[in-house]
């Protein structure tokens, strides 16, 4: 009979083992080693000859080892098939990853691993909600080529309550779910409507979820109101997102020890940079600080420091506040209020780079020479002091050079000379940039200004100027240090990915450019700088904004993962996010990355494993995404509440997007847009030209493109759906009107005036 292996050999052949012996008392073999133990294997393998394989027969080797495959089948590393044997996902056309849902009905699994999403039936979307991770099956693929797949089992459930407005009928209750990428509607018993009425909008907590079978059942835990008072779009925002607001108990108790000024010891051991004029540059409304800049001029360019807030210093793995923190995954900003990731003691106090007061730091050192290219770079713990905290607006009066402003030269001399350096820094990365070939898109955000109220009393523009884009070079700059540095060393590390368009994508560009006499550069993989070259060619065409429309939703999302990928938009070959550890996540991982670094760890001993990175990454991602579905709803309640009193007005306006039912006008001047839909353009049958993005009358010729300019009427307003319907202007109709009746005209006869019809695309 073969010996059985001892667990100490087995140890030894775990390249992990390191890390393991770090986190755990009694470590047993890692993920990556049991994932290879059964790669190797080659077939399911069931929990006894899992721990033969790996020499574990202890009592608590085997109760360890029982847990950390419970682990991996809840990660969705594994799946435990109706024999309880382990299978690995991934293997036998199984795909672990996360449920996006679309309102019409269909939703897409998008998995873990990366690559291509599968695309589910609404038939199969009937278990899930939103949200929920999942093992699928590849089914095949579609007539477009699209990988089709079934649910074959659920890893975790999202969704655990639902806001939404309660209907009735016959004593049993119905929510409507507000956010639209829930599509289940939740039953609710008669005893469970906690005196509820018809109408109002309700919290239900899921008590039963989604069976193949049966809907979703549920319970009233909370009546919000009957109508939407001021500030109740953002409180129906995180209700609908689930996005977490109050600070667990355990928090609290951890913070209730925290004081307002850095403890003495805690400085020790650090570089000492308090005497250096470090500055803060945020806009006028910032309560939180997390960066500061200081420059000065080196024989062969500039020495540059960039100091972020150290929050690893007060936040440890595992503690109650990181695991609310990565619960959290970002700040999520509103229009009236923010939901911080960091209690407010951290956020805005010790965290926080407020003016005057020592704050712990971790500070990246770089040398840029003339031409903007960065030589040299380093990291490292320090203390320091801002001595002054200036907003964009200040910062762009005192550069300028015409006539700089003598108030605030006066009041802020010591740092003026720093700053005048940081400009010429700026112009030289900024040089740079455009050398790399970096997308650089001209594209406005908006702020909503509330009166007293807390109504909106307008919509600006946010005015971008030299002091917003200084800074983002020098937070560019630091990222791109901080990655290059896992790069050398070879560390796992977390990284801030932009992949390159998908070939569909670039099929239909490179066709709808064609129309327009334009091409591409780069062939079949294009680069940034093509991207690049190719907007700068078409500067001062009247069609440039649409062409850099087009070419802005040609490009894929941003977001975190554990592989190096790169960043397409902004060409960089490695890039992170280091700058914002105080309203990211992620950022927070890097600092503790870097800190092992500077310990001297390996990539052997680092206590994050490359599949438990790849879990951060996707967990932030989503939160990412959560935070925009979030503040995106509350503005668009708000946008409609603006718009509520403006029946009947006229607005000019440009078509943002073309769609098979009709078109969507952004109004200038406001920045709010609407749908025109296809029933309420001229009386024809309009045929849809996605790549053209176009609709285009098939009677009168008539074509509305995208980029085009309308003056449109408001036409309805709906708060429930969060839609404003415009239609076309009087003048715009009665020209459309004339054209088309010119258009039917014949060379030397009269035709009869065509019969009304059902106005509607060709493609419906």
């Amino acid at each position: 009979m073969a010996r059985r292996k001892s667990a100490q050999s087995v140890k030894g052949q775990d390249p992990h083992r390191q890390r393991e012996a770090k986190k755990y008392d009694n470590p047993i073999p890692s993920r990556e080693f049991i994932l290879e133990t059964l790669t190797a294997h080659a077939a399911p393998m069931g929990f006894q000859e899992v721990a033969d394989a790996l020499g574990l027969h202890a009592e608590q080797d085997l109760t360890a080892l029982d847990r950390r495959l419970g682990a991996m089948v809840r990660d969705g590393q594994l799946v435990r098939n109706r024999r309880d044997a382990y299978c690995l996902v991934n293997k036998r056309d199984l795909v672990a990853g996360r449920i996006i849902a679309h309102p019409d009905g269909f939703g897409f699994v998008k998995p873990d691993e990366g690559g291509d999403d599968l695309y589910l039936y609404p038939k199969e979307m009937r278990t899930v909600f939103h949200g929920d991770r999942v093992v699928a099956r590849v089914t095949g693929r579609d007539r477009r080529g699209r990988l089709e797949g079934a649910v074959v089992e659920i890893l975790e459930r999202s969704t655990r309550s639902v806001v939404g407005r309660l209907y009735s009928e016959s004593g049993v209750g119905l929510v409507v779910p507000d956010n639209k990428r829930m599509t289940h509607d939740i039953i609710i018993p008669s005893d469970r409507l906690l005196q509820a009425q018809q109408g109002q909008i309700v919290v239900a907590e899921i008590t039963d979820q989604p069976t193949k079978r049966t809907p979703p059942i549920g319970r009233i835990v909370e009546v919000v109101g009957d109508h939407m008072g001021p500030g109740m779009e953002t409180d129906i925002a995180i209700r609908a997102h689930d996005l977490p607001v109050e600070w667990p108990q355990a928090v609290t108790e951890a913070i209730a020890t925290l004081g307002e000024e850095v403890p003495e010891a805690a400085k020790a051991g650090r570089t000492d940079l308090r005497e250096l004029p470090l500055v803060t540059i945020d806009g006028a409304d910032a309560r939180d600080f997390d960066d500061a800049v200081y420059c000065e001029r080196k024989p062969k360019g500039w020495k540059l420091l960039v100091c972020i807030a150290d929050v690893s210093a007060y936040v440890s793995p595992d503690s109650p506040l990181d695991q609310e923190a990565v619960k959290r995954g970002n700040s999520v900003y509103f229009p009236d209020r923010v939901i911080p990731m960091l209690p407010e003691v951290l956020s805005n106090g010790l965290c926080s780079i407020n003016p005057s007061v020592d704050r712990l730091c971790m500070a990246c050192e770089l040398y840029v020479n003339r031409e903007g290219r960065v030589t040299r770079s380093r990291f490292f713990e320090a203390v320091m002091r801002s001595h002054a905290r200036l907003t964009y607006d200040e910062v762009a009066a005192l550069l300028d050079d015409a006539e700089p402003d003598p108030v605030l030269a006066e009041r802020h001399d010591a740092v003026l000379p720093h700053l005048q350096e940081l400009y010429a820094l700026f112009e030289a990365l900024h040089g740079a940039r455009a050398v790399r070939g970096a997308i650089d898109f001209d594209t406005t955000e908006t702020k909503f200004v509330f009166n007293e109220s807390r109504r909106i009393a307008r919509i600006e523009p946010v005015q971008r100027n030299d002091a917003h884009r200084i800074i983002e070079e020098c937070m560019l700059a630091a990222n791109v240090a901080a990655a290059r540095l896992f790069e050398r060393k070879k560390m796992p590390a977390l990284y801030r990915i932009h992949e390159t368009p998908s070939q569909d994508k670039l099929s239909d560009l490179r066709e709808f450019l064609g129309e327009l006499g334009l091409n591409l550069p780069g062939g079949d993989k294009p680069t940034a700088q093509d991207y690049a070259t190719l907007l700068a060619s078409v500067k001062g065409r009247a069609d440039a904004h649409l062409i850099q429309t087009v070419l802005l939703r040609s490009m894929q999302q941003a977001m975190y993962s554990s592989d190096n990928v790169g960043h397409f938009g902004l060409a960089y070959e490695a890039y992170t996010h280091f700058t914002s550890p105080i309203r990211r996540y992620p950022d927070l991982i890097v600092h503790r990355i870097i800190k092992h670094i500077l310990a001297g760890g390996t990539a052997a001993d680092l206590e994050y494993s490359k599949p438990e990175l790849q879990q951060v990454a996707d967990v932030c991602s989503g939160t990412e995404r959560r935070a925009d579905d979030a503040t995106r709803d509350a503005e668009s309640w708000l946008k409609c509440e603006y718009m509520r009193d403006k029946l009947g007005e006229e607005f000019d306006g440009t078509i943002t997007s073309v769609q098979g039912f009709g078109i969507f006008v952004e109004l200038d001047e406001v920045f709010i847009d609407g749908l025109v839909h296809i029933t309420a353009l001229d009386n024809d049958y309009y045929h849809f030209d996605p790549v053209g993005h176009r609709l285009t009358g098939e009677r009168t010729g008539q074509v509305y493109r995208l980029g085009d300019r309308l003056r449109v009427q408001v036409a309805a307003v709906n708060l429930d759906e969060r839609k404003i319907d415009f239609v076309l202007a009087k003048s715009v109709q009665q020209s459309a009107q004339k054209s088309g009746r010119q258009a039917a005209k014949g060379p030397g006869k009269k035709r009869s005036r065509p019969p009304r019809r059902n106005r509607k695309t060709a493609a419906s």
